[in-house]
């Protein structure tokens, strides 16, 4: 659900910030260590294929099992000595430690789930993880799961294998946890991290974050400070439970006589919604939404500035922003605004040509959005308050995964690190208020945890959840780094999270 960056720096929002220094003499010469880097880069690209090559699919529980089994075997073979599954009520997850007897102590989040996929609409088969040329990009590994999140998590791992074949021991101990269910909104996740053998092992670390591809066309890199939550559920309409249409696909010729469930549960859902199709407009859908504070305001306005906006449509392939507004104001609402979402639509035939029935069922995917004061349990209480209001009490609500916002402050050492190993690179980032995707930040972010959270990362990909998506491997762009440089990336940012002194 991680969707894509935002691209920016923030001047004078951190002066008051903790002071956080790292040392030159505290960070050994690792010319050695990207020595390795480079002569394992083959290495490195078969890894990823050969993970993108094992389908896991929570949403149609395929290759679910055999996930946490490929994660800790990967695991292993980087040099974590504890990697074992973890069960839930649902797919299994993983823990690991790699305990090197180091003073800091960091968390890692892995997810190894992907979306579905119709191989019609890709250019490349989407689980061969096939290098290919894309004009004006580079060379890319094309395979679903590839920039999320398989592509930058194998990067990360071929940090480990680099240090470790360079004869050096790892600057920090790590604690890893992961899941499989990710992408259908982490419905069991917190039964891992719950566990008292791994939240001991979490609650002695100096914060959390997740491998990650931050550049974009522009080669641009932005630092999210937080998440929005998520709600993902069906809204299911049925003649049974209505007491009108039929009780099983009928003759469409009836529909003069008989009343259409697919039609309930679409005029049910265009009250969601403002009458343009833009804003939720559910009863008191924005009663506990926090506005942006003036510091997010002020990151918004330097990125308007800096980010290029017809890099991001092209990437996007979008011409307009919703209601023709200003780029400025896509960007406020991207980062501050509650979303209604139709997934995707499904009733009666959908095969080819036509078929003349009147369907007794249809079925709205949707995901919902939240911003910091929202809460998941108050939305869905809302949402069917507003559906019974309005004469749609019979269509049922059913929720897959759900969880909170997240934030952490742009002060944490983590964050703070983040901006110090990009600037290693030329780069200046931008801290951006919120990721307009989601994750489950928030089992580390909320008490009893409350560790700071985030992604890191070197390096370009694009077209999660959508047909070619890819992983840059060489970049035909000096301004995005490719894969080397997103190992060396992984390299360096531990090594100054080792060496901060607050």
């Amino acid at each position: 659900m991680t969707d894509f960056s935002r691209r920016s720096v923030l001047k004078g929002a951190l002066a008051g910030a903790a002071s956080l220094t790292i040392p030159a003499f505290a960070r050994d010469d690792l010319a050695a260590v990207y020595e390795q880097v480079g002569k394992r880069r083959d290495e490195t690209v078969r890894r990823i294929q050969q993970w993108i090559a094992k389908p896991t699919i929570a949403a149609e529980n395929v290759g679910s099992q055999e996930g946490a089994q490929i994660l800790i075997d990967l695991l292993r073979d980087a040099g974590f000595q504890r990697a074992e599954r973890v069960e839930t009520e649902g797919i299994p997850g993983v823990f690991a430690v790699h305990d090197v007897g180091a003073p800091r102590t960091l968390g890692l989040y892995f997810m190894y789930d992907v979306k579905q996929v119709d191989p019609k609409e890709w250019t490349s088969p989407p689980w061969e993880g096939r290098v290919v040329d894309k004009p004006g990009v580079g060379k890319v590994i094309v395979g679903r799961g590839a920039v999320n999140q398989k592509g930058p998590e194998g990067s990360f791992l071929a940090a480990l294998h680099a240090i470790r074949g360079a004869g050096r021991k790892l600057p920090v101990n790590l604690v890893l946890v992961g899941e499989g269910e990710e992408e259908i909104g982490s419905p069991h996740f917190l039964q891992v991290v719950r566990k008292p053998e791994v939240m001991q092992a979490l609650s002695k670390c100096a914060g959390i974050w997740m491998p990650f591809a931050a550049q974009g066309l522009d080669g641009e890199v932005s630092i999210n400070l937080g998440a929005k939550g998520v709600i993902e559920c069906e809204l299911i309409a049925t003649g049974e439970k209505w007491g009108r249409g039929p009780a099983k696909d009928i003759h469409s010729s009836l529909r003069a006589s008989v009343d259409s469930p697919s039609f309930h549960l679409v005029q049910a859902l265009n009250t969601l919604v403002t009458p343009d199709g833009v804003d939720p407009a559910i009863d008191g859908w924005f009663e506990r939404v926090r506005p942006l504070s003036a510091a997010e305001q002020k990151m918004i306005d330097v990125a308007a500035k800096r980010e290029r906006e017809e890099v991001m449509k092209k990437q996007l392939g979008v011409q307009r922003w919703v209601r023709d507004v200003p780029f400025r104001e896509a960007e406020q609402r991207l980062a501050g605004q509650p979303t209604v979402n139709i997934e995707g639509l499904v009733g009666g035939y959908t095969g080819p040509g036509g078929k003349t029935v009147l369907p007794h069922r249809a079925v709205a995917k949707l995901d919902f959005r939240l911003v910091p004061d929202m809460t998941v349990d108050d939305c869905l209480k809302k949402l069917r308050a507003h559906l019974d209001k309005r004469g749609f009490g019979d269509i049922e609500i059913k929720v897959g995964g759900a969880y909170p916002p997240n934030t952490t402050s742009p002060d944490a050492p983590l964050i703070q690190t983040e901006i110090t190993t990009y600037k290693r690179y030329g780069i200046e980032p931008l801290l951006w208020p919120r990721l307009g995707g989601s994750w489950p930040g928030y089992v580390f972010t909320e008490p009893p945890l409350r560790l700071a959270a985030g992604h890191f990362g070197l390096g370009h990909g694009s077209g999660a959840h959508a047909p070619d998506e890819y992983y840059l491997v060489e970049s035909a762009n000096p301004r995005i780094q490719g894969i080397d440089s997103a190992v060396r990336s992984f390299v360096d940012y531990l090594y100054d999270l080792a060496a901060v002194r607050a």
